[in-house]
């Protein structure tokens, strides 16, 4: 059975730095796509990076050089450094893959960027 369980998530305030962790169980991040995904209140959950089995990384623009998305194959885990972090950032943060057909997310850890 997929399991992914976020942490690291907190307060912080502008310009700030945090560093979440997904930790899996039954995949093998390694040959997996995996992805980073928040949502904010009243909104849409919204990508913000990806990295394919292949080790290609991909962000919207809105957190394009600001946020780094990598893995630990020897942990089995991904790692979603995020720095420069703006009040617009606020929002529960989940890890996502994909495994025979279905979608699989973590619980979720909450990042706020206040002052």
């Amino acid at each position: 059975q997929v399991q992914l369980v976020e942490s690291g998530g907190g307060l912080v305030q502008p310009g700030g730095s945090l560093r979440l962790s997904c930790a899996a169980s039954g995949i093998i991040v390694s040959i997996k796509t995996m992805g980073w995904y928040r949502q904010a209140p009243g909104k849409q959950r919204e990508m913000v990076a990806i990295i394919t089995n292949l080790g290609t990384t991909h962000y919207p623009e809105s957190v394009k050089g600001r946020f780094t998305i990598s893995r630990d194959n020897a942990k089995n885990t991904v790692s979603l450094q995020m720095n420069g972090l703006k009040p617009e950032d606020t929002a529960v943060y989940y890890c996502h893959t994909y495994e025979s057909g279905m979608d699989y997310w973590g619980k979720g850890t909450p990042v706020t960027v206040s002052s």
